[in-house]
């Protein structure tokens, strides 16, 4: 439930904050008029990502247990690659997406309502995508389908809430360290969805080795047991994977981990004539 509610604050801050960040130059630039097209943008990403859910739950309920399997492991690595680029991507873009986004604003307000509504569409939409795609593969990951969900939910209320502050001026935190140490820990939770995604490839036949375990501990750390539960829950652990799931595990975790941390290099003063 925890690693679900990091998810669902993570992505829904980042939508927060795109909105607010178009709403807050509107209102700045007398344009209080083009405010409903944002919001209906936002309303069709927002629609349009609950559908995504709904189809991917209820038509992957349809298939045979290995057609699910299968989709299961192919949709949570799909997963694990959004979520990677997406930390990679803010962490990078987090000190100017004020002024990328209002550039695009400006250009989207030369050419009319359709382009305002498509900006916002773009702009919520991906962290929408990510999300259902994300929480639905921790769904089945863990197999219970409440705690994932809600734990998303209370994530997405919180980033609501944290966005209306941010708009009214009431917050300030460093944006920047804030989704590093934040998408570190969901680097950490994306190494677990990759393991369990080569968990149901194997199950699918798709992948060999199923009972090839390099461990079993399931007598100390019981799945069942209140730390195996938060265990699978927040790191997606297993105390008995495969050779081929803990290799996938650490051959993803060690080097993202190690350069999504790395110093960023400071950009060179431009030159002067």
């Amino acid at each position: 439930m925890l690693a679900n509610y990091l998810i669902g604050l993570r992505e829904g801050l980042e939508a927060s904050l795109v909105v607010c960040i178009l709403v807050a130059y509107l209102v700045k630039t007398d344009n209080r008029s083009k405010l409903p097209p944002i919001w209906l943008g936002v309303g069709i990403a927002v629609g349009l990502s609950l559908a995504v859910g709904a189809v991917l739950q209820f038509g992957s309920s349809q298939l045979t247990f290995e057609a699910q399997e299968a989709l299961g492991g192919a949709l949570s690595i799909v997963a694990v690659g959004l979520v990677t680029w997406m930390v990679f991507w803010m962490r990078r873009t987090a000190r100017h997406l004020k002024a990328e986004l209002q550039g695009k604003l400006n250009e989207a307000l030369t050419i009319g309502t359709g382009a305002l509504v498509a900006t916002a569409f773009l702009a919520v939409g991906r962290e929408g995508l990510e999300t259902a795609l994300f929480i639905w593969s921790a769904v089945q990951s863990t197999g219970d389908g409440a705690q994932p969900v809600l734990g998303a939910a209370l994530g997405l209320f919180s980033a609501v809430v944290l966005g209306w502050l941010f708009y009214r001026g009431a917050l300030r935190i460093n944006l920047a360290k804030f989704f590093t140490w934040t998408g570190a820990l969901l680097v950490v939770v994306a190494a677990g969805v990759l393991a369990y995604g080569i968990h149901d490839l194997q199950e699918a036949d798709l992948l060999p080795g199923l009972d090839d375990r390099l461990f079993d501990i399931s007598a100390t750390i019981p799945p069942d047991s209140w730390y195996g539960t938060l265990l699978k829950g927040i790191f997606n652990f297993q105390p008995n994977p495969s050779v081929l799931q803990a290799t996938a595990w650490a051959l993803y975790l060690a080097p993202v981990l190690f350069w999504f941390l790395r110093p960023q290099p400071a950009k060179e003063a431009p030159a002067t004539a």
